[in-house]
């Protein structure tokens, strides 16, 4: 019994981390339209607080350390939006990703994957956008001498100025690391597992620079609502003007940002994570499966411990 209790309390070994990681996708596929929607809006929040939390961290920071330890402490600061999902539990576009292990598996049919990303996609932009402008209307911005929104301003310009390409490289790049991140957390078997599972991968994306499609939900829209509705005391602060941010516009946003980052983070979270662990450990089973399912009754193999008709051994 011992020996058993040491057993349950070791972390999941990959091959049971992708059984679980297909029961998961199934699940989450399967849920009910107004569930999946408001744990995707709750989802788009908590990613967005964990984007306030890095955006005021580094305001202001980068006048007296180094570029790479900002980058470090925004990263870190940042996993607090992951752990808030996967702990609290919510339903986030990029880590649902994952669900085309199932998918592939064929747990869960197309139309219910495309759903569950859709409905998805649609709730976090709500949430993210939407703790946006309860941001800007708390005047959060403002803080710090306008440092804030200072740092606000610089992240959104800076992520509507990326190239296309370059975008979706980004993309890719950032939710490869993310659903890694999602898939060490089914190797937990504690709370404290899990969040320790997602720090690392999630704080390498942010200090590295990444593109995620939900974060960029809430660090560009909080910016154009700066650029388009900040006092005039805010910008006499900080010595600048929304001429200064010609290109940070919504339909720089949705087109030169949003979309590209969003085929980013499907090739690196459906692909090169979900497809490629699909591959090498649910695939195998299946081949395994398909014969004896297709054999006929004369050439399937007996149950165990059946030597004969009517002979039990």
């Amino acid at each position: 019994m011992a020996l058993n209790s040491e057993i349950q309390l070791d972390a999941l070994l990959p091959p049971e981390m992708a059984a679980k990681a297909e029961q998961v996708g199934v699940k989450k596929a399967h849920m009910d339209l107004v569930s999946m929607f408001v744990l995707a809006v709750l989802a788009g929040a908590f990613i967005a607080l964990g984007a306030i939390f890095a955006t005021t961290v580094v305001a202001g920071a980068g006048d007296g350390l180094p570029y790479g330890v900002t980058r470090l402490l925004a990263g870190s600061v940042f996993t607090l939006g992951l752990i808030l999902v996967i702990v609290g539990g919510a339903e986030l576009f990029t880590g649902n990703n994952l669900i085309v292990m199932a998918w592939a598996n064929h747990k869960v049919s197309t139309d219910l994957l495309l759903r569950n990303w859709t409905i998805v996609y649609l709730g976090n932009f709500v949430g993210s956008v939407g703790t946006a402008l309860l941001v800007f209307v708390s005047g959060q911005f403002t803080f710090g001498q306008g440092a804030i929104g200072v740092a606000a301003l610089a992240t959104a310009s800076g992520k509507v100025g990326l190239s296309f390409v370059q975008a979706i490289a980004l993309g890719i790049l950032c939710n490869a690391l993310v659903c890694l991140a999602v898939w060490l957390t089914f190797s937990a078997r504690t709370t404290t597992d899990r969040i320790l599972a997602i720090i690392p991968p999630i704080a390498a994306f942010v200090a590295a620079g990444f593109e995620h499609s939900v974060a960029n939900m809430y660090f560009v829209p909080i910016g154009l609502f700066i650029k388009a509705g900040a006092p005039a005391s805010f910008w006499a602060t900080i010595g600048k003007s929304p001429a200064d941010y010609p290109g940070l516009t919504w339909g720089r946003f949705l087109l030169n940002n949003l979309l590209p980052v969003t085929m980013g983070n499907i090739i690196g979270g459906a692909i090169l994570v979900g497809a490629v662990y699909w591959f090498v450990y649910l695939r195998p089973q299946r081949m395994a499966v398909q014969p004896t399912a297709s054999a006929s009754p004369d050439t399937a193999p007996m149950p165990v411990g059946v030597v004969g008709k009517g002979q039990v051994s």
